[in-house]
Formats: C-alpha cells, sequence, structure tokens
C-alpha cells in the first residue's frame, strides 16, 4: 500500500476501482472473494480524516447493511456502537431513555414503535435491525479484510481520465495507467468517473445550505439539545459544540464555495435558531445541500457507477452509505459472473 505518486501498470486487472471509500472497498471485497484481480486507486493520500471520525462520521446502518455485513463476517469487527450513545436518544419522564431507531424527516422511530414481523426477508440471524458505527471504522474493517483477499489499494492517485475499448479501460492516474477490463467509479458525488464517461446526472436542485461544525459556544444555554425545527431552518446539537444547522437558501451559499468563516456559521446560526447566541471558535466545518441527482444509467460499455457517483441526496440519516453498500454488495457478483463468463445475458443491465 503507501502513497506512490506516478506509476506504470503492466497487468491487467479484472476491474479498476476508483475511491477507496465504504463503497468501492466493500466492492473490491465482493470480487475479491470471487477470486476477480481488483486494483483500488484513492485519490487522498491518508485515509484518516477528522470528517470520517466521530462526531462528524457517525453514521446508522441500517437492517439489510448490517445483515450484508453478517453475512460476510465483517460485523465482529465493529467496536464503537457497543460504546456509542444514540445522538439522537431523548429521555422523557414517564418512559426513561428511549432508544430512537430511525427517523423519516426528523419524526423520531422508537424502539418498541415498530413491528419487526413484517420483515419476512429477513435473515435468519439474530442481528440487530439497526447499528451505529463511524465511516473509519467501517472504511478500516473493509480495507483490512480487502488486503487480506488479495485486493491492492493505491493511495495518492487520483483518476483524471480513461479510455475504453471493447475490451478493455485503460486509466490515466499520475504520470501513468493502469489497464483493467472494467472500470468501476466509487468516488463520490463529484465523481471525475461519471463526468469523464458522460453518464447523465438528473435530478433536482438543493433546498436549503447544511453545515456540520464542531465548535465552542460561550452562551450554550441559549440552545436546546436535539432537534430544533424553526421558521428559518433546522439545528441538531447531538452533543455539545457538535451542532447541525439547516439554512432554507436554496444552496446557494454551498455553491458559492466561498470559504466558511465563525462569522458566517454564527450568523445562521443566530438566525435559524432566533438567539443572539456566540460562537467563540470554530474548529471544523463542512457544508453540504439536499441536492438529489441519480444516472439515469449505472453503465456505459465497461464503465460503471456505484455509490454517491451513481445517485446522491442529503446526507441526513446515512441513506447515501447504506444504499452504496446495497449497490456493492448486488453489483459484486454480477460483475465477476460476467468477467467468469457465467453470467447470462443481461444480467449486469439488469
Amino acid at each position: 500500500m503507501g502513497s506512490m505518486k506516478s506509476a506504470k501498470s503492466h497487468s491487467v486487472h479484472d476491474v479498476i476501482i476508483s475511491g477507496a471509500g465504504p463503497v468501492g472497498l466493500f466492492l473490491a471485497c465482493e470480487l475479491a472473494l470471487a477470486k476477480c484481480s481488483v486494483l483500488v486507486l484513492e485519490k487522498a493520500e491518508s485515509p484518516h480524516s477528522p470528517l470520517k471520525q466521530l462526531p462528524f462520521g457517525i453514521r446508522g446502518l441500517s437492517t439489510p447493511t448490517i445483515e450484508a455485513l453478517y453475512r460476510r463476517g465483517l460485523l465482529p469487527g465493529l467496536e464503537l456502537h457497543k460504546r456509542l450513545k444514540n445522538p439522537h436518544q431523548t429521555s422523557t419522564p414517564e418512559q426513561g431513555p428511549r432508544r430512537q431507531v430511525g427517523h423519516f424527516a426528523g419524526i423520531p422511530f422508537h424502539d418498541g414503535n415498530i413491528d419487526t414481523s413484517q420483515w419476512r426477508y429477513r435473515l435468519p440471524s439474530s442481528t440487530p435491525t439497526s447499528l451505529l458505527s463511524e465511516m473509519e471504522e467501517l472504511e478500516t474493517v473493509l480495507s483490512r479484510r480487502a488486503e487480506a483477499l488479495g485486493v491492492e489499494i493505491k493511495r495518492g492517485l487520483a483518476i483524471t481520465d480513461f479510455q475504453q475499448t471493447e475490451d478493455g479501460v485503460t486509466v490515466q492516474s499520475g504520470d501513468g495507467s493502469f489497464e483493467g477490463q472494467w472500470l468501476v467509479g466509487c468516488d463520490g458525488s463529484r465523481s471525475v468517473v461519471r463526468k469523464a464517461g458522460d453518464f447523465e446526472f438528473a435530478g433536482t436542485e438543493p433546498e436549503f445550505t447544511g453545515y456540520s461544525t464542531l465548535v465552542d459556544i460561550a452562551d450554550p444555554e441559549k440552545l436546546k439539545p436535539g432537534r430544533n425545527v424553526t421558521p428559518t431552518g433546522m439545528y441538531l446539537q447531538s452533543q455539545p459544540g457538535y451542532l447541525v444547522i439547516q439554512d432554507f437558501d436554496g444552496g446557494s451559499y454551498h455553491n458559492s464555495e466561498k470559504p466558511v468563516t465563525l462569522e458566517h456559521v454564527q450568523e445562521v446560526l443566530r438566525r435559524v435558531s432566533n438567539t443572539d447566541v456566540t460562537i467563540s471558535a470554530l474548529h471544523i466545518v463542512t457544508t453540504w445541500t439536499d441536492r438529489a441527482r441519480q444516472a439515469t444509467s449505472y453503465r456505459n460499455g465497461r464503465v460503471l457507477l456505484a455509490g454517491d457517483a451513481a445517485h446522491i441526496h442529503a446526507p441526513l440519516g446515512g441513506q447515501g452509505l447504506n444504499l452504496g453498500l446495497g449497490d456493492a454488495m448486488n453489483l459484486g457478483w454480477r460483475l465477476a459472473a460476467t468477467i467468469q463468463h457465467k453470467a447470462p445475458e443481461g444480467l449486469l443491465d439488469s
């Protein structure tokens, strides 16, 4: 592994995957299980980032995701949930602590309110129906498994372009190129593979700019804990100093690509919370929107898309991660069967 700034490939891999996030790594594992040779190219030098770690990196795993990880023996590697407090857990004097297992548009679903007997297609296992993890933990577990299965992961190498023929794909990255039979873009919402592959990305424009922040607040008593919907937006304070804010500005601030300053976050928070709260330090901030788009086709010749490269929407609720891991599990066996000439006609397009 390690950083490689330039490389010239002489061997031809069955599959080249762009992106070493959870979707790309899980797909690599699925393909390697089927004895396909896989190369993963990741533009970031390091797998570590504050945005992948708690509290920013917290993600709720859905029942199908948990069962997929269980099926592959990966569930025991997830340890965080054993000591992680649900940031949306609420308490009432009558009922005591109530475990929230999900939400719809901010309306909480609690344990006991869901009839799981309706889920007729669950595995006959004792896996939980929901589980908290973080992006870095997931990537660490999946990287370890991928490398044990013989997957080659090269970091610090961003795909810049590619050319495909009927027989394969040549990928440009750094100062070199790599040859593969297939290329899969798992490189996120700004996917280079999607753009270079001329995939149509249809959908709707955003309604808001979202902010995930880690701040010091001089007068924290002015903000309420939990999720608070106001006439001008929403703010969620899951733990002291960690604030998620939604400002219904049509996504204009996110799209402007202006730097996000302490003064700007304070102005937005004051307006949304209708308080004169004071932020004394801004440690980390990232913006996002509820822009919703989906590739009209997930395949163009020998190039495929999965995860955020194929579909994007608001990150609230962790749907993107769960959908993407579902993509990986669904695509893995289909692509492997196609490579090994075991697939019926049209399997990869179904």
